[in-house]
């Protein structure tokens, strides 16, 4: 999951049901981005600094993907109930030249 931009987003007369989907977790902070502290800048640290993740980073990523999984899982049987929606939600979206996309209706 991921905050996207509402230019990118089209919206729609659409409905997709939700019910059964644990949505309890996921608020702003699951969206926030952990901040490091700045070390102090020095040449043997720069070298000796470790590259990878956290355990704090590393254990915050798995329960994200955990969450995911179990979003995905329960929206995925929800969309597949209803005839043609999955082809729906996954078709490109196009404008021709002329169309105006505020005159559309879906």
């Amino acid at each position: 999951m991921c905050i996207r931009d509402r230019s990118y987003v089209i919206p729609t007369s659409t409905d997709v049901d939700i019910t059964g989907v644990d949505v309890s977790k996921i608020d702003d902070s699951y969206f926030a981005k952990l901040r490091a502290p700045a070390a102090k800048k020095s040449e043997s640290a720069f070298f000796t600094a470790q590259t990878g993740k956290s355990e704090e980073e590393q254990k915050r990523l798995a329960d994200k993907k955990k969450t995911q999984s179990q979003v995905d899982a329960a929206l995925l049987n929800n969309i597949k109930k209803v005839e043609l929606l999955k082809n729906y939600l996954s078709a490109r979206f196009t404008l021709k030249h002329g169309q105006r996309p505020h005159e559309l209706i879906f």
